[in-house]
């Protein structure tokens, strides 16, 4: 699955699927086969950063 290039709908569609399927990040971007540091990287250029915690993206 190709994820969203916009900053804005990636970090809803991220958070969402963290929300409703998928307990960590790292199970996420496995499932997804996507690159975990390339997301985070991104999400982190657009202002936000990753919450183990809460398993979300928030503001940075």
């Amino acid at each position: 699955m190709k994820l969203p290039q916009d900053p804005v709908m990636l970090l809803s569609y991220i958070n969402t699927q963290l929300r409703d399927f998928y307990p960590s990040l790292d199970e996420l971007c496995k499932s997804l086969d996507t690159d975990k540091e390339q997301l985070i990287n991104k999400l982190f250029s657009a202002g936000y950063k990753y919450d183990k915690v809460l398993n979300k993206f928030i503001s940075a």
